[in-house]
Order: C-alpha cells, then sequence, then structure tokens
C-alpha cells in the first residue's frame, strides 16, 4: 500500500540524514543553509524530478487539504519564514512534502543583512539563535525570480506565502510604504501575506507591533494585495500589558490570520551560549503554545503556530490545541527533511481535511 512505501522511504531519509547530521555541524551554520539552498536551487531547476516526488506527496495526502481565508493548503505543514528567504528553493519544499512555504522575509531594496556569523546552533537544547536582520535580493529581483518560474511551467502545486519586511533604513514612520511596496511588487505571484513585524534582528520592529501602526500597515498593502489574504506575525515577548495590547490591535484590525510566533529574545536558564538574536527551537515551545492558547481563546483568526515544533508529537499538539496549520524551521534542521512526512500522515490522522 502506498502509506507504506511512503514509510519505508521516509525511514530511509532518516537514517540518511542521521549520518549526515554530525558532519554538517561541524561547518558553520550559514554555510551549511547556503548549501542547502543551493541544492534547492539545483532541484527546483528540474521540475520533472521534484513534480514526481510532489505529485506521490500528494497522492499521500490527498484528504489532507484545508481551505483559510479562501487560499486552499494542500496540507497543514509550512516551511517557516526565514529559511527560503530568496525563493530559490521551492522545489525542493513541495517534494519534501510541505503544503506551503512561505518565502522571505522580502524587502523592498535588497539588503545584506547583519555581520556574519549571525546563526548560532545550540544543540544540547535543540535551539537556533540567529541575528539575520532580514539579508536578501529584495522584491524585484525575487518577484522576477519567481516570474521565470512559472513562465516555465516550474510553479509548485504548493500554497506560496510572502514574508514581508521593512528595509533597515527605513524610518518606522515610513515603514508602511515598504510593506505596500514589495505586496504591490509580488501580488500577482503569492496566494498570501504575512507582514513581518515582530523579528527582534531589526532594530525598532516591534514597535509596529502598536495598533496605529499596525492599522496603518494593513491598510497600506491591503490596498495593492489583490484581494489576497494578509496575515500578521507576532513576537512571543512582552509584558501583560504589550501582550494586550497587541490583542487588542488585532481583535480590531482587519486581517485574514496570525502567524504565532517569531523567535524570542528570551533566555532560559542554562542555554550555554552568550549570543544576541532571535531564540528558536525547544526553549520556545512553551511561549509559542501560549501564544496560541490565548490567540484560540480572544479571536476567531485562523492560526499558524510555529516556533517549538521539534517532534511529530509536538506538531500534532498543536493541532490538537487549534492550530489550523503549523511551520517548522528550527525542528527541520534537527530532523531533517523525511520528517516533514512524519508529521504529514500523523496529522491526516488526527486532523483529516477540514
Amino acid at each position: 500500500m502506498a502509506p507504506s512505501k511512503g514509510f519505508a522511504l521516509t525511514s530511509v531519509g532518516e537514517r540518511a540524514y542521521r549520518l549526515i547530521r554530525p558532519l554538517a555541524f561541524r561547518l558553520p551554520a550559514e554555510a551549511v543553509h547556503d548549501a542547502a539552498m543551493q541544492f534547492g536551487r539545483a532541484v527546483t531547476a528540474v521540475p520533472p524530478v521534484w513534480r514526481a516526488l510532489n505529485d506521490r506527496q500528494q497522492r499521500l495526502n490527498q484528504d489532507s487539504a484545508v481551505t483559510l481565508a479562501g487560499v486552499r493548503y494542500p496540507n497543514r505543514v509550512g516551511v517557516a519564514a526565514g529559511l527560503d528567504k530568496n525563493a530559490v528553493a521551492l522545489g525542493l519544499w513541495a517534494a519534501v512534502g510541505f503544503g506551503h512555504a512561505e518565502i522571505g522575509t522580502v524587502t523592498p531594496k535588497p539588503q545584506p543583512g547583519n555581520p556574519k556569523p549571525r546563526i548560532f546552533r545550540v544543540p544540547d537544547q535543540q535551539a537556533l539563535i540567529n541575528r539575520m536582520g532580514f539579508p536578501n535580493h529584495g522584491a524585484d529581483q525575487i518577484a522576477r525570480r519567481l516570474h521565470r518560474l512559472r513562465d516555465r511551467g516550474g510553479w509548485p502545486s504548493m500554497t506560496v506565502g510572502v514574508n514581508v519586511g521593512k528595509n533597515k533604513w527605513t524610518p518606522n514612520a515610513d515603514a508602511h510604504l515598504d510593506y505596500r511596496y514589495v505586496v504591490r511588487t509580488m501580488a500577482s505571484l503569492a496566494d498570501y501575506f504575512v507582514l513581518n513585524v515582530s523579528s527582534p534582528n531589526t532594530p525598532n520592529l516591534r514597535e509596529l507591533q502598536s495598533h496605529d501602526a499596525l492599522a496603518r500597515t494593513v491598510e497600506a498593502v491591503r490596498e495593492v494585495a489583490g484581494g489576497k489574504p494578509v496575515w500578521v506575525k507576532v513576537a512571543p515577548d512582552g509584558d501583560e500589558a504589550q501582550v494586550d495590547a497587541l490583542i487588542r490591535a488585532l481583535q480590531s484590525i482587519e486581517i485574514d490570520g496570525v502567524v504565532a510566533t517569531n523567535t524570542t529574545v528570551s533566555r532560559p536558564p542554562g542555554l550555554g551560549v552568550d549570543e544576541s538574536g532571535g531564540l528558536s527551537g525547544r526553549p520556545l515551545a512553551e511561549l509559542s503554545l501560549n501564544w496560541l492558547s490565548l490567540l484560540k481563546a480572544e479571536t476567531d483568526l485562523p492560526i499558524a503556530s510555529v516556533g517549538g515544533i521539534m517532534t511529530t508529537r509536538d506538531a500534532t499538539d498543536r493541532l490538537d490545541a487549534g492550530a489550523d496549520l503549523v511551520q517548522v524551521y528550527t525542528g527541520l534542521v534537527y530532523n531533517g527533511p523525511a520528517w516533514v512526512a512524519d508529521i504529514n500522515r500523523a496529522a491526516l490522522t488526527a486532523h483529516p481535511r477540514a
């Protein structure tokens, strides 16, 4: 039967990754990331290769689709923003079984991001720290890349979101213009947009989570989004008053969903790595789950839960807690791409087509 065959192939992939990971973890984290993106670029450049794998995944998960804010997701598992910043590896994400990929963060103009090194592994905590600072090729170049992919018939049969940010040098008073530019440039390509107002690695970016700033940004992008859904990605940090204010803003502003959460600037005791930036992975799990519970209690918005999903059980627990989608990044680094099929099987069993 197809599921048994899928399980066998997944087991082979898991064993292969267990052999590769110790070698990869001896290399600088960003160098490994860049190599993975180059591999993804090569896979994406040959549609017949990844499409055969993608079609197999679609057959295995044909009852997993869910529709949110008018957009169909082939399954509930997605690539979190930050992994494929420049939209070079869409074929790879489709091939390993993701139902959606959130590219970016994309800014209007190209920017190099923060100085290297800027990604740090914390293996004993199953965590990463990053202070990337939105390095990307800029909206125009990324849009041209996606147009070429679509024009040559290489567009994957999964949902593609664009995570949107501002350039580092743009003052917050003008930030809505940056978000508007990216959305207008990519409106014909994206299935949905996510406004990233929560990264800890762009100075003062989180100030854009205030009601007035967020309302101004959402209004600016809706005018040019071509009817595509607009989601907001929130930070996991803040005192009680800040959290309450953000929840009120999400309740009162016309958005289509929430991605919860971004990385955290908090540090658990005994982390053992003294680097600035956003912390992801296992230490983020409790914060992210708390945000999911809060959003389910206070809003009726669709929610993509991300942060601290490191096992298949973590993913199904988020779905059980009310998440409509789950997204992974750090868990993918520690578990490898074959893990995606495990999540899809478990999610299909627990949460069939909605």
